[in-house]
């Protein structure tokens, strides 16, 4: 299911991961310039432009990109092109939600890998006999980072398997994947832009990855939705990528906030992991997180309350909000605690 997105003013929405700070200003000017009479017309199916700007920033070429509505349309093209292949497709047992619903979805068959006693994951417990291993990274809802000695070790496990290393958060204190793609032919690795670009409202998701990869996801593409990006979002996305010295100043800025709030929460009684995310993932020594919710609810303060597994039933999520947005927690918690 979707983070809750209410209809209500005035609240404190830290629920869904939402960068604080908007997109950069140059993505605005060029995606303006999109609406006009060209709208009229279809936009470039291939998205070639916005694909070249990719290749141009990651060091790939544009057979090795592929763009798509979200990451989750992304995702949902690589479980129908990369994963049915009669065996189970490994994935942590506390992860991304819409992972068993596209196996489900597909008639894919899932293999759930625990989580470490410290909620990280050992690659290590992803072996073969598999149909493919897909690991966010960092994972969410935990936060917990992989080196990229670790995925290297992951993909020497599993050198006739896909795996996919799905980055939402890579940019908030992660080095990407997407170095090892020139190496491994197994990799894919899967990005957006709607959390360190500040984009979540535009729908961009890309895949990067060997040509052999990119080709069996566009031919899903093509017999799915052909024009799956418009012409202001491909404009947007593409200043968004061009536009380094905004990103950085927000990526930094995102990390900033997120210490700081881990501080003053360890100071209110809450243990986190180590998340390298836009979101902490807590739990309190004396009081139930449910409780927690409802008591913040009446504050007008949204968090998220994930219960899918019985590990982490007394866990938050909760997203780094703006300055002012961290503080109105801050002072709530103070008064519950």
């Amino acid at each position: 299911m979707p983070g809750e997105q209410p209809k209500l003013t005035n609240l404190v929405k830290l629920n869904t991961n939402e960068n604080p700070f908007p997109p950069s200003p140059k993505v605005l000017v060029a995606m303006q310039a999109e609406l006009g009479d060209s709208l009229r017309l279809y936009p470039d199916p291939n998205a070639t432009q916005l694909c070249q700007s990719l290749a141009n920033y990651y060091g790939l070429d544009t057979s090795e990109v592929f763009v798509g509505n979200g990451s989750d349309e992304v995702l949902a093209h690589t479980f129908q092109a990369l994963f049915q292949h009669g065996k189970a497709l490994m994935f942590p047992d506390i992860s991304y939600s819409f992972y068993p619903v596209y196996c489900g979805l597909y008639g894919i068959e899932q293999h759930h890998v625990p989580l470490s006693a410290d909620l990280s994951i050992n690659v290590d417990d992803y072996q073969p006999p598999n149909g493919g291993v897909i690991l966010p990274n960092p994972n969410a809802p935990t936060g917990e980072l992989l080196s990229l000695a670790d995925i290297r070790q992951l993909l020497s496990n599993n050198v006739d398997s896909v795996v996919v290393i799905d980055e939402a958060y890579i940019d908030f204190g992660g080095q990407s994947a997407v170095a090892l793609v020139p190496e491994f032919d197994n990799l894919l690795v899967i990005q957006t832009l709607s959390k360190s670009r500040s984009l979540a409202g535009l729908r961009v998701g890309f895949a990067l990855g060997q040509r052999h990869l990119i080709e069996a996801l566009e031919r899903v593409k093509n017999s799915f939705n052909s024009y799956p990006l418009s012409r202001e979002a491909q404009a947007g996305a593409i200043a968004a990528i061009e536009d380094e010295s905004y990103f950085q100043k927000t990526c930094q800025n995102n990390i900033a906030q997120r210490e700081t709030l881990a501080g003053e929460l360890k100071q209110l009684g809450f243990s986190m992991t180590n998340s390298h995310a836009n979101f902490l993932f807590v739990t309190h020594g004396t009081m139930a997180a449910k409780d927690i919710v409802a008591s913040l609810r009446e504050r007008g303060i949204i968090v998220r309350h994930l219960t899918s597994s019985p590990r982490i039933t007394n866990h938050l999520r909760i997203s780094v909000g703006s300055t002012s947005e961290c503080a109105a927690l801050v002072d709530a918690l103070r008064e519950l605690v």
